[in-house]
This record gives structure tokens, sequence and C-alpha cells, in this order.
């Protein structure tokens, strides 16, 4: 059995922009807390969750990469996510399995569009969320107007809870800590404003603080636990997670400051079907029927197929046997996996807040909830937003035979991304590949062509997207409600062929 509680537990996600260190910093935060010797490198790529080849090849994140470690007396499951564009249906699938969204920014780029598009979809989930600000040891940065740039662009709510210190190789506490020295601003201006804005959630704490004048951090922390709800407050943490600058806070952060499974908002559960679906909250509770949600797919070469879940209530336990969404046979868990990036740590038990994976079970599928009882048939989560895969690409393969193989792994890759699709097009005899940009594609063919060994041609499709949207609407597709109106018509023709590298 697990050697913490679900209050014990927190769950986050890196999100941001692409090369704004994310990586990186999941690195010097699996060193700090000593779950590895040292950092890796995304250079080298020697790094935790970075292990897949294209990954290594490309030097940036494609996939969302789980990890977990210890701090403190506080089990930390995190999920490094994939910055560039092309890839945003992985980060925001990984909103599904958390508490709270890590906003990463770069102190030398500033907010940029995935920035900006992942906090909006952080909101629009209602989670807790917090801005790191990465690379402040960088040159040329000017961190007073970048956290100025912070509060216009998502709110005077955004405060810094620490500040950089000694030319920014050390930080400094501004909520625990009262006054103090630091590069800019005010360690006890900046306490005093963490304060303000946190009283102001609860009314007899507000009134208590103007009588005395003075709060302990004690008894702030539920007010901020609310103010993080309610997003009343964004707290603003600066790191450098090349020299480990304020990795240490911001696991104390995490661990002191971060809500765990039972204080943040309960995650969007609908009961029943349809018009007649009602919100429904889950329990975090270990003694209560299981509720767990799966939110990626794995096709691993070896393991064979994973559905990676996050518990929401209940104890799923190795030997059990769990329900899948409306389904009437029940399956084994024969196998129970905590990850550790490429590594499946097999566990004998998962408590609400916990991420884990099942695996050789072919009837999962990403958004199935998983239960023990008949009670839970008709629950689901509320659907993600995805974004509409446009650009489309036909692709054939050379050798006679092998049309059948493409058709099994055109489905895995499915699969595994929300925001890929492949289409058959029997007027035309053409499979079409549908994903979110050039880029996008361009990594699918590779993984056909390395590690499937398919060989493939390409050619713009044949059948226009407008074609295929109302194909979609007539209920051709499962994904027929994500997409849109007229506006999102619009077929982008790619060629892709040969594939350099």
């Amino acid at each position: 059995m697990p050697k913490y509680t679900t209050e014990a537990i927190r769950t986050v996600a890196l999100v941001g922009h692409g090369a704004t260190g994310k990586t990186t910093l999941t690195e010097a935060l699996l060193a700090r807390a000593g779950a590895i010797k040292a950092p890796g490198s995304v250079e080298r790529g020697n790094t935790v969750c970075d292990y897949d080849p294209l990954e290594k090849s490309y030097g940036h994140s494609l996939s969302a990469a789980l990890i977990n470690f210890a701090w403190r007396d506080t089990h930390i499951h995190l999920i490094d996510t994939p910055g560039y564009p092309d890839f945003t249906g992985q980060a925001i699938g990984a909103l599904a399995a958390v508490e709270t969204a890590i906003v990463v920014i770069n102190a030398q780029t500033g907010i940029e569009l995935a920035t900006r598009r992942m906090m909006k979809w952080a909101q629009a989930r209602k989670l807790c969320c917090m801005i790191v600000v990465n690379k402040i040891d960088a040159e040329n940065v000017d961190l007073p107007a970048l956290l100025a740039d912070i509060q216009g662009t998502f709110g005077k709510e955004c405060l810094p809870i620490n500040l950089p210190a000694h030319a920014g190789k050390d930080i400094v506490d501004c909520f625990f800590n009262p006054d103090g020295e630091s590069d800019f601003s005010s360690v006890k201006a900046a306490h005093a404003a963490l304060v303000d804005q946190v009283v102001e959630v609860d009314e007899a704490l507000m009134a208590l603080y103007l009588e005395q004048g003075e709060i302990s951090a004690e008894q702030l922390h539920a007010p901020f636990e609310k103010a993080l709800r309610e997003r009343h407050l964004l707290p603003v943490c600066f790191v450098s997670a090349r020299t480990g600058t304020g990795v240490g806070e911001l696991l104390d952060v995490f661990t002191k400051l971060a809500p765990n499974p039972t204080e943040g908002n309960p995650p969007p559960f609908l009961r029943g079907e349809g018009a007649n679906a009602v919100e429904f909250h889950a329990e975090p509770d270990p003694a209560k029927h299981v509720l767990a949600h799966v939110f990626k797919v794995i096709m691993d070469p070896y393991v064979g197929k994973l559905g990676v879940f996050r518990v929401h209530q209940g104890t799923v336990k190795r030997e059990s046997q769990l329900f899948i969404g409306d389904g009437s046979r029940p399956f084994k868990v024969s196998h129970l996996y905590l990850l550790q990036g490429k590594e499946y740590v097999e566990t004998d038990a998962l408590v609400p807040g916990d991420i884990g994976a099942v695996s050789k079970v072919d009837e999962i599928e990403f958004d199935a909830v998983l239960h023990d009882s008949h009670d839970e048939d008709h629950i689901h989560l509320r659907p993600l937003e995805f974004p509409v895969p446009m650009h489309g690409l036909a692709v054939e393969t050379k050798k006679k035979g092998d049309e059948q193989r493409l058709f099994e792994v055109l489905h895995k890759l499915e699969l595994e991304d929300p925001c890929f699709r492949m289409e058959r097009h029997p007027a035309t005899n053409e499979t079409v590949i549908r994903a979110l940009g050039e880029l996008h594609l361009r990594t699918k063919l590779e993984k056909l062509t390395q590690q499937y060994k398919l060989e493939l041609e390409t050619r713009p499709p044949r059948i226009p997207y407008r074609e295929t949207i109302s194909r979609k609407a007539e209920g051709h597709c499962r994904h027929k409600k994500q997409t849109g109106g007229a506006g999102q018509f619009g077929e982008v023709y790619l060629r892709i062929e040969p594939l350099p590298r």
C-alpha cells in the first residue's frame, strides 16, 4: 500500500511556450529532490522526460511525460508537457489530471502565444495556477518589466511569492518571510501585498488583520488555498533551472502552498447522458468506490498498450476488477504502474490524487472513466476542448501488402494523440492523415518510417476539407463535436516528401 495519504499528494503540470525550459526545470526538480544523481541535459539527450528518439533528435518535447518523486514527506506527481503549438493536444490532455497548472515563462522572451493559450485553457478547467519565471540568470533580462507585463496581461492578482536576490544567485521568500533584501521591489512590500490579497477572500480574517495588523502564516493557509481556487491569486516564482537557483524554494511552494487533491477545485464530472447529464463531484476518499479518468494512452513497443489515469476516488489495487465506462465486463488489474519517464515502476495500490497506468487492456481509450461499480456506469468527465487538426496529407505504402499494417500503426498514433486523425476515403481510395501543423505531420511521418519501418509516398489529399467536415457532422467520426462552424473550414495542403534529416 502507498506510504502516503491523499493529503500528502500534489499534482502539477508544467505548461507554457516552447523553449521556456520546462524539461530542464523537471530535471532540476528531480535532482534537488534526490530522485536522480544529477540533472540531465536536453542538448545531450539524456533527460528523464525526453526519452523518445525523435525528441532527442529535435531537441524538444513532443509528448507529455510523467514523473513522481518525494519532497519533505510529500509525494509529487509532475507532468512535463510540450510547448510548441503543433503539440498542444498533449499539454491540454494533461490538464485533466492535475490540481495545479504551472505556467513557465522564459525571462528572455517573456509572454508568448502558448503562454496565453495555456493560461486560458487552465482557467477554463478551473485549475489553480502558478507562474514560474525561468532563466532569471540569462543575459539582457528585465525582471521588473516582465513582472509588470505579467500583471498587465493576466491581472493584478499575479503577485511574486518570492524574489531574486544577490544578482539572481539566490531567492528570498515573500510569503512566510515579512522582510528581507531582493534585487528589485521590496520583500516587505511583496509580503504585504500577498497578505492583503489573501485575506480579501475571508471576511473574518480580514477583520482580524485590520485589528491586529499582522497575520501568521498558519492562519493564511486556508484562505490562500481559497484564493488559488477562485483565481484571486496567481503566485509568481523565480527560478534558474540551469543553475538550480530557486528550485528548492519552488519545491517548498509545491509542498506548503499548492493544493492537495482534497483542496483543489473538484474535477468536472457529469452523471447521465446528453442533455440530461448533471454535474457530479467525486470524493477523494480512498474508501469509496473507484473513479479514475484516462487522460493519456501510450503504445509501448515492449509493454504494449498502457492507459494512464488519475485516481479521483477510491483505491485502485493490483488484482482488482475495474469496468471501463459503460462496459458490462470488467478487466483485471494485473499490473499497476507509476511512471518515471520511460520507466514503469510496479506498485500495489493508488489512492485519490495518484497518477498511474495499467497495461494490456485493449478496451481502454483516451477519456475513458474507470470504476469498480455499475453505479458509476454513466459518469463522464466534461470533455476537453482540443484544436481541430486541419493540415492534411494523403499517404500510401510503396510495398504491396503493407496497407493493413499502415492502418494498424495509424490507429496506434491516433490513440496516443488526441489531435491526430486518420481518414479513409473509399471514393478516392485515399488514406489521409491530419494534424495541427507541418511539424506535427512531419514527426508522425518520421515515426512511421523510422520506428515502424514503413516506406511511404505522400501527396495532397483529393478530398476537400469541407467534405471531410460534412462527413464528420453526419457522425462518421467520434470527434464530430470538435469540428465547429464554417469559420474553421479551409484545407492546408502540405507535401512533405522526401523527409531529410
